[in-house]
């Protein structure tokens, strides 16, 4: 007798396939806990592998990129993002944003104050005068859930946060899911989506700080950057752009060229005192001349010691490059290791700082109806 096997859904198919794809290139998904809130929660971890030994690990609290392994030229691994060990760590220490996912609106709103359809709203002050990342309780201090996803060629994990109507001061309910996921290639790729039921702003980023000599080892003053932008937006005092799109020309800001971070961070200008007002340092948005092109290169950064490149590609018109001026030794991170000023460096791909308060810069207003999306990647390679 003849036995019929029941036919595979499209559906059934597709997720078997994609699930074959994926361990047959040796990309893997493991879900840890990481630790626990004060009132029970769990905090899980969510680690993606390759078979080349890059490795991404990703919290629930804060959508966090908690570790980035990745080889050096010799084929030694180390940890190129900045952290903690356990949640304890990042709960201790709310204002370095290390690795986190910020929203809704990241960098600096001027007097934490914005208006929409004539109605003026307040988001908590958190940064002297400024609401920055968010406010006070910012999506990096929230819990996300975590969801294993899975393609062809990539292994991920979906995070989800709803964000109800008024929190921080923010105007309707807002569902944001971001994805982390992780290919063969060395790269690790950002997707942001989000909807809205009321008028709001919104503005999404990865504050990771990145140092490619290893987490902890030192200052990144040697690495060498290349932005892709002729402009960028000079700020005031308090850090507000000042509207003006600058050119980068005659400036340390001109990073056109692979120039090391150091080599310009004691000159003598007032943008950098803004910054950093003891010794100097970058904390600008760059306007980007790829035109939200993801194929096109954006940012590159290089470490000639261990031979790491960064290579980076956005949808998002700006970078926020800033020099983890305010980190002075006193953050013990991931091992015990002391993170250093200028112990670090950021790539947050954004639409600029205080865009609802700048009638020059794109609009950062989302509507119902409306979806906004952003695709970050991060490329790795070892020279």
């Amino acid at each position: 007798m003849t036995r019929t096997l029941p036919l595979l859904s499209a559906l059934g198919l597709s997720l078997m396939l994609n699930t074959l794809s994926a361990q047959a290139t040796g990309l893997t998904s493991q879900r840890s806990e990481f630790g626990k809130l004060d009132d029970g929660t769990a905090i899980d971890k969510i680690t993606l592998t390759n078979s080349h030994g890059m490795q991404a690990s990703v919290l629930t609290w804060g959508g966090v990129l908690q570790s980035l392994v990745v080889p050096d030229k010799h084929g030694k691994p180390a940890d190129v993002v900045l952290g903690f060990d356990d949640i304890q760590g990042y709960r201790a220490n709310p204002t370095v944003y290390f690795g986190a996912t910020i929203g809704r609106f990241g960098n600096r709103l001027a007097d934490g104050k914005f208006s929409l359809d004539g109605k003026q709203y307040q988001v908590p002050q958190n940064d002297k005068t400024n609401a920055l990342h968010g406010g006070t309780q910012g999506f990096d201090k929230h819990v996300w859930k975590a969801e294993a996803v899975k393609s062809n060629g990539w292994v991920g994990v979906k995070l989800t946060y709803v964000s109800v109507d008024g929190e921080m001061g923010f105007p309707g309910t807002l569902t944001t899911q971001v994805t982390y996921s992780l290919n063969e290639k060395d790269e690790l790729r950002i997707e942001y989506h989000a909807t809205t039921d009321k008028p709001t702003v919104l503005n999404l980023t990865n504050h990771s700080y990145f140092n490619l000599a290893g987490a902890g080892n030192g200052d990144v003053l040697k690495q060498v950057a290349m932005l892709h932008a002729a402009h960028y937006t000079p700020v005031t005092e308090k850090l507000i752009p000042t509207g003006e799109l600058a050119p980068v020309a005659g400036t340390p800001m001109d990073f056109l060229k692979p120039t090391p971070i150091g080599k310009n961070i004691h000159a003598d200008h007032p943008q950098l005192k803004f910054a950093e007002p003891k010794q100097g340092g970058f904390d600008f948005n760059w306007a980007l001349d790829t035109g939200g092109d993801v194929k096109q290169l954006a940012a590159q950064v290089s470490d000639p010691e261990s031979g790491r490149r960064l290579q980076l590609y956005t949808t998002e018109p700006g970078v926020q490059f800033y020099t983890s001026n305010f980190l002075d030794g006193s953050v013990h991170g991931k091992g015990g290791k002391i993170y250093s000023h200028w112990g670090g460096f950021t790539l947050e791909t954004q639409h600029f700082p205080d865009a609802p308060n700048q009638p020059n810069f794109a609009s950062t207003r989302l509507d119902p109806g409306k979806a906004y999306t952003q695709t970050t990647l991060l490329k790795f390679s070892a020279q």
